[in-house]
């Protein structure tokens, strides 16, 4: 037996035990070893036991000793592998702004640049402001074009269908001058697909004031377009109908894929209608309390998933609500 446990003592001296699977091994190996010693140790006359005994407690203590220092040797090294210099710059990967916060914030920079003022709305809106006071009577046929989630059988409470209630609210309990714009979520009752959500976000802006004029909307209208688009951006105005605004307009801007030639993205027209807007209607002002014979003013509006999609040349309007890390992680 003294032999055996010599050449046990011998071969475990000369282990090397360089990873978590190698320290695995050597515990498995050697606690079968030592168990195999301690059965034959058993069955040993009591003298031969007080011979070997000794030497079995040896071999013991130096399996022991050699597993003890070869996991604190280990534990080292992946501990000096994980050090974190406090001192380093931040650098993560656990996100990145969505396009259109991104979107969001660069219009907060131009209508702030351009002396407009940001407003906060409700989302859930009532009848009047959201339709009537904006020229929509009930029975007008502009309400079958916004397909509106409501809330009552009386369809007196809804999700907003457009940020134009912001600018009802406000055109009855602020004092004019006022230059605003506000940014928000809007609600339609549509089939979801790449092209529409039930759900999106729009900008608006507006102004009334006293002798505010139509030139003044289209220099504030090609301002915004061109620090948006691109200084050099094309801008195409054309005639239209919204029953808050008089004379309306309805705007395109050159395709940015393939720069006016024509694309399946333009449907090879060469233009994008990008929002709409015009002089705002006096019937509107006088719903607000506002005398149409002093003040006058404009409003305009717009997708911010419609501009994104130009901006980020994305071709599927989904992908801005389903979070996918994946989409994500290309603009940060």
């Amino acid at each position: 037996m003294k032999e055996k446990i010599n050449n046990i003592i011998t071969i475990l001296q000369k282990e090397n035990i360089t990873s978590i699977e190698a320290l695995q091994k050597f515990k498995c190996k050697y606690t079968s070893i030592l168990s195999d010693i301690i059965s034959d140790f058993k069955i040993l006359p009591l003298e031969k036991k007080k011979e070997y005994g000794q030497y079995v407690n040896e071999l013991k203590t130096l399996i022991d000793s050699t597993y003890k220092n070869a996991d604190k040797a280990l534990k080292k090294i992946k501990n000096n592998n994980q050090y974190i210099d406090h001192s380093l710059p931040i650098y993560s990967h656990i996100g990145n702004r969505h396009p259109i916060s991104t979107l969001k914030q660069k219009l907060i920079n131009i209508f702030s640049y351009l002396g407009f003022t940001m407003l906060e709305g409700q989302e859930i809106e009532d009848d009047w402001h959201n339709f009537t006071a904006l020229n929509i009577p009930y029975d007008h046929p502009a309400r079958d074009m916004q397909d509106t989630f409501f809330f009552t059988q009386d369809h007196n409470y809804l999700l907003r269908t457009h940020t134009s209630s912001v600018q009802i609210r406000t055109l009855e309990t602020n004092k004019i001058p006022l230059r605003c714009f506000s940014i928000g979520k809007v609600y339609r009752n549509e089939t979801i697909s790449a092209r529409s959500n039930c759900f999106f976000h729009q900008v608006e802006c507006f102004c009334v004031d006293e002798n505010v004029s139509f030139q003044d909307f289209k220099f504030i209208l090609f301002t915004f377009l061109r620090k948006l688009f691109g200084e050099k951006t094309k801008i195409n105005i054309r005639s239209s109908f919204f029953p808050f605004t008089s004379p309306s307009i309805e705007v395109d801007i050159e395709c940015l894929i393939c720069k006016g030639k024509g694309c399946s993205i333009c449907k090879h027209s060469g233009w994008l209608e990008i929002l709409g807007g015009g002089l705002i209607h006096e019937q509107v002002l006088k719903n607000c309390g506002i005398n149409i014979n002093k003040y006058s003013g404009y409003a305009m509006g717009g997708g911010l998933e419609r501009i994104a999609l130009l901006l980020y040349r994305i071709d599927d309007l989904r992908l801005f609500a389903e979070n996918n890390i994946r989409f994500l992680r290309q603009f940060a």
